[in-house]
């Protein structure tokens, strides 16, 4: 078994979570999958934004919890769910981080969502 590499956010690399204010809510195939007004914005590097969504918020009877897994050097192993009812799209679609390293711990037990593996990710700023 290869080991991991480990690297920690910093100058070359940032990292941030943060509370977003807005709600956010994620449709797939005309339903709701998430509604919250509890998310993380995660935001990396020069990457958009990415929400982290509390498992209490998702409708996990609409997911499917699949055997595939990819590992980041910043973030730490990550697991994936299938949303069945969006069709092949949806297949991997969702992703989480259960134990993730230091830096990033507000993100464990949230789900985040791919933008072209869903119908919306729409973000409704707060009132």
């Amino acid at each position: 078994m290869t080991e991991k590499t480990i690297k920690v956010p910093g100058p070359d690399h940032p990292i941030s979570v943060e509370p977003e204010k807005a709600r956010v809510v994620v449709t797939v195939a005309g339903r709701v999958i998430a509604d919250t007004r509890n998310a993380l914005a995660l935001r990396e590097a020069s990457y958009p934004a990415v929400y982290y969504i509390p498992r209490t918020d998702v409708e996990m009877t609409l997911l499917e919890r699949t055997d595939h897994s990819t590992y980041c050097p910043y973030k730490g192993d990550c697991a994936y769910y299938s949303i069945p009812i969006g069709g092949e799209r949806a297949v991997n679609a969702v992703w989480t981080y259960e134990s993730p390293y230091a830096p990033v711990k507000e993100i464990a037990q949230h789900l985040a969502f791919y933008p072209n593996r869903v119908d919306s990710i729409d973000v409704e700023p707060a009132a």
